[in-house]
């Protein structure tokens, strides 16, 4: 699953379906697009939280019980490996810069 930060704000879901990986993808300037990219927090050049409640609004995402299924059980994985920031309600995700 690939969350991508796209150009003035928009952000997109890719690869719905793919609940093993989880990763941002943020295009243009990162200093002045993690500041436009709505659920999305820049921790560090590597690693970013992205808001669980934001992924399931995504464009791209499919409206499907199964996926809503797969979504759930991937944050409860995840949350059991320590990816989730409670505190944000989010999950840590790996940062691919691609300018």
């Amino acid at each position: 699953m690939i969350i991508e930060g796209l150009e003035h704000g928009v952000v997109r879901l890719a690869e719905p379906f793919d609940f093993r990986r989880f990763k941002l993808v943020l295009h243009g300037d990162g200093a002045k697009g993690a500041q436009s990219w709505s659920g999305i927090a820049v921790l560090d050049a590597r690693d970013g939280l992205v808001s669980i409640d934001l992924v399931p609004t995504l464009a791209g995402c499919p409206d499907d019980a199964s996926w809503n299924q797969g979504y759930a059980d991937m944050i409860a994985k995840a949350r059991e490996l320590g990816w989730i920031d409670a505190e944000r309600h989010a999950i840590r995700a790996h940062i691919e810069w691609n300018p």
